[in-house]
């Protein structure tokens, strides 16, 4: 569990400073690298997504099995 509290905690700061470079990017108008980071922030939070699908179906799943009596 501590290597994945590690690795959490690596992607929660870089997507951290990936946002903050994005909101220097905006603010200083400078649109290519905003697109750079917004491509980086977004498949960031598609992981977390398709993480979150794969937890919640192990979950149903194994609650199935208990209910179906497996």
């Amino acid at each position: 569990m501590g290597n994945l509290s590690a690795s959490l905690s690596y992607l929660r700061a870089s997507l951290w400073t990936r946002i903050a470079r994005l909101q220097v990017a905006l603010r200083d108008q400078d649109r290519g690298a905003s697109a750079v980071e917004l491509a980086v922030i977004t498949a960031v939070i598609l992981g977390i997504a398709i993480a979150l699908l794969v937890v919640i179906q192990n979950f149903v799943t194994r609650e199935q099995g208990k209910i179906s009596g497996g």
